[in-house]
C-alpha cells in the first residue's frame, strides 16, 4: 500500500512543492518511521529533496533531526555488523590455529634415558629461551646427583 501524499504540513505550511517534505513530516508526526523512510527520509539525496522552504524552521529542524538520528543508526548497525564478522573472523583464526598440530623436529643430540625425559619430548614444544633455560638446570642437577 502506498502512502498517501498530503499537500499540507504537519506545521500547517500549505506550499505545494515541498509535497514530499510535507509527507515525511505527517509521517514522522504519526510515529511511521518507516512510512517516513520509504518516502525518501534517508534517500542519498534527501538532504535537499525534503526541504521545503516555506515550512517553519522546527518543521525542517525535525525533519533533519530525524534523518541524522536514522543515519547514525544504520551507521550504528553496520559497524555492529562488522565488528561481529571481525570477532568470527577471529574465533574461526583461533580454531583453526588450535587445530592444526604442533610438531617439533627431534634434537639428535638428546636422549631420552629417563621417563622424565620421555615424558617432555611428547608435552608441547617450550619457547626457545625457556627450554635453554630448562636443559641448563637439568644438567646442573645431574652433575650434583653423580658421585
Amino acid at each position: 500500500m502506498a502512502p498517501v501524499v498530503s499537500a499540507a504540513c504537519v506545521c500547517g505550511c500549505r506550499d505545494g512543492g515541498g509535497a514530499a517534505a510535507h509527507a515525511i513530516a505527517a509521517a514522522l508526526a504519526d510515529d511511521d518511521i518507516d512510512g517516513a523512510i520509504a518516502l525518501g527520509l534517508i534517500a542519498a539525496d534527501a538532504a535537499d529533496a525534503v526541504v521545503c522552504l516555506h515550512c517553519s524552521d522546527a518543521c525542517r529542524s525535525r525533519l533533519q533531526v530525524a534523518r541524522d538520528e536514522r543515519l547514525q543508526a544504520l551507521a550504528a548497525r553496520e559497524r555492529y555488523r562488522a565488528r561481529n564478522a571481525r570477532l568470527e573472523r577471529r574465533a574461526r583464526e583461533r580454531a583453526e590455529h588450535r587445530a592444526t598440530p604442533m610438531t617439533t623436529a627431534p634434537d639428535p643430540g638428546a636422549q631420552a634415558t629417563t621417563a622424565a625425559t620421555a615424558a617432555t619430548t611428547t608435552a608441547p614444544a617450550l619457547p626457545s629461551a625457556a627450554a635453554a633455560a630448562l636443559a641448563r638446570a637439568r644438567a646442573k642437577a645431574a652433575a650434583r646427583h653423580k658421585p
